[in-house]
């Protein structure tokens, strides 16, 4: 038995080599493609390997070489199947309307999960302005936050008139390039296999929840959902989006027990970190004009239910967007 398994693993190991080889170079060069006999080539070493690793399940000894044989045929199969997806010739409106949601679609499991981590800090920050007013001082960063809500509501409209458009546009690019700097750093905050991204975005949520809380229990919800909705119908999603990001980069770091190598689990999910963290950045360029022209703009000047219904309407076609745009269930389930 032992003499006919070294013959067996001399005689097939250089078909390893050869594929492993083949597969060095795929994962090394995603731009690298190949001609219709090396096609060939490549799935008769994949079958052959894949022969091979089921005889060697056969043998009780040698459980090193059967588990190089297992990540070698997980990786052929990972590459048989992957569809790749150029960037070269896709349009602006191709990205925006086609691959840009059906990426959010595709990892939406992470996405869920944002939410619920953003939704436990928002319920935790409401929970603790309602317990003790006081906390805001812990709770909310920004100064023009501790004032009392019914005094910043009166000085936010008594100065309406008195404003001008004068830095409006400086004040739009300083959100824009902040807010979308913020993005990047959650989902890089992935690296850490997702505390960070988690640990972040629950601040955020509490944060969003004390003030939600602050301003309702002072009876101002009516200002408070015309300064919010207009720019927070895609800023706070952009942030769940940024995270659902992290979170999907933290799924690949830790494998989930696939016995998948760590450079080809990146590989695998950077176009679709690129394409996320890019419409984030589209979002939050529109978030940042809204937030400067309109939300902080309010009455006498624009009444409150316009600010409102323009923020519901964002909202509703946003997730109509996220949910339905060029919707193509079979290039979605892979």
């Amino acid at each position: 038995m032992i003499l006919e398994l070294n013959k067996f693993i001399r005689e097939e190991r250089p078909y390893w080599a050869e594929l492993g080889a083949i597969l060095d170079r795929l994962e090394g060069d995603p731009e690298y493609t190949m001609d219709i006999e090396a096609v060939k080539r490549f799935h008769y070493l994949y079958q052959k390997s894949s022969a091979d690793l089921a005889r060697m399940m056969s043998f009780s000894a040698e459980q090193e070489i059967r588990q190089y044989l297992e990540s070698l045929v997980a990786r052929a199969f990972t590459e048989i199947h992957e569809t790749r997806r150029k960037s070269r010739g896709i349009s602006p409106l191709t990205f925006c309307f086609k691959t840009f949601p059906a990426t959010f679609r595709r990892h939406i499991g992470a996405f869920w999960l944002a939410l619920v981590v953003f939704t436990m800090g928002s319920l935790f920050g409401a929970l603790a302005i309602g317990y003790d007013r006081d906390s805001k001082d812990v709770l909310m960063p920004f100064d023009h936050l501790l004032q009392d809500p019914a005094k910043r509501v009166a000085n936010e409209e008594r100065s309406q008139n008195e404003r001008h458009n004068e830095g409006k546009t400086s004040f739009s690019t300083f959100l824009m390039t902040h807010n979308t700097k913020v993005s990047i750093f959650v989902m890089g905050l992935g690296m850490t296999w997702g505390i960070g991204t988690v640990i972040v975005l629950f601040n955020n949520g509490v944060m969003l929840g004390a003030v939600a809380a602050d301003y309702i229990l002072a009876g101002q919800a009516k200002f408070l959902a015309g300064w919010l909705l207009p720019h927070g119908s895609i800023e706070i999603p952009a942030i769940l989006l940024a995270s659902q990001a992290g979170l999907i980069l933290a799924g690949a770091l830790i494998g989930w027990g696939k016995p998948i190598p760590l450079k080809t689990r990146l590989r695998k999910i950077s176009g679709d970190l690129v394409t996320l963290i890019f419409g984030v950045g589209l979002m939050l360029v529109w978030a940042g004009l809204v937030e400067a022209f309109l939300s902080q703009t309010h009455e006498p000047v624009i009444p409150y239910e316009i600010k409102i219904a323009f923020g519901v309407v964002e909202m509703v076609i946003l997730i109509l967007f996220l949910a339905k745009s060029s919707r193509e269930p079979s290039m979605e389930n892979g």
